[in-house]
């Protein structure tokens, strides 16, 4: 007898006990999608291209929470403004989900001046637009070395390798145009200095050769050509003294 009363008094502690645990699980699942608003959806709202601030209101007035991420830079739109969102918008995703922002920067990054010279002109394009800079004007400058970059300017100096400078500046290229085949008449160098005869070759499309001056020169640009080597390249000789031009030729042939 006493048997079967602790037989049956474990057979409806059992049954208590499930019953027990079944409620327990139902009201668990019931809480955890209340608490994780299973359900709940909303469609993610466009913020490309507002500001931050704009774009943290709308988010969360959708019920979504913000957060910067990433950033980039474009010198062609405002600093801040947004210019990539995860999710897309448009999906559907629950709420109180956080939207993942990138954004413009408002400094230009400081970026090191590549070493273009020597590179083909559409490297030199490549490298430029790869590091956010930009190509200023285009110079072309008679040399053998046609199509590649002879010199790289700023503000119309030269701009040495490592040189730092801001995402978006302007770089110029002096570029080598070749050498022409037809005939060039060389203009009269004798008596001017350097300075001036370079600037008049220059001027002439004329590429300069070897300087050759006198053992005394001392300052080149100030030295005087006392006389030329014609020929595709111009060698030109200095001194400290200014050479008498001989006008006896020039005489005979006006007579």
């Amino acid at each position: 007898m006493f048997e079967k009363i602790t037989k049956r008094s474990f057979l409806f502690n059992v049954l208590i006990a499930g019953v027990v645990s079944f409620l327990v699980i139902l009201i668990f699942l019931f809480s955890l999608d209340f608490f994780t608003n299973h359900g709940q959806s909303k469609t993610v709202p466009e913020v490309k291209g507002k500001n931050l601030t704009e774009a943290i209101k709308v988010l969360e007035a959708a019920g979504f929470d913000a957060e910067v991420t990433d950033s980039v830079y474009f010198d062609t739109i405002p600093g801040l403004q947004i210019t990539r969102q995860l999710p897309d918008p448009g999906e559907l995703v629950k709420v109180n989900r956080v939207v993942y922002l990138t954004v413009n920067r408002m400094v230009p990054p400081i970026i090191d001046m590549p070493n273009l010279v020597g590179q083909s002109e559409a490297s030199a394009l490549m490298i430029l637009k790869a590091l956010g800079l930009r190509l200023g004007d285009t110079i072309m400058k008679p040399d053998f070395a046609k199509g590649s970059v002879l010199q790289q300017l700023k503000d119309d100096n030269d701009i040495k390798p490592g040189t730092k400078l801001q995402m978006g500046s302007s770089i110029d290229l002096v570029i080598g145009a070749g050498i022409a085949d037809e005939s060039i008449i060389v203009p009269d160098l004798i008596g001017l200095t350097f300075a001036d005869a370079k600037v008049l070759l220059e001027s002439n499309k004329i590429l300069m050769g070897a300087v050759v001056p006198k053992s005394d020169v001392t300052d080149t640009m100030k030295a005087y050509i006392y006389d030329i080597s014609p020929g595709q390249l111009i060698d030109v000789y200095l001194s400290n003294t200014m050479p008498v031009k001989d006008t006896t030729a020039v005489k005979k042939e006006n007579e």
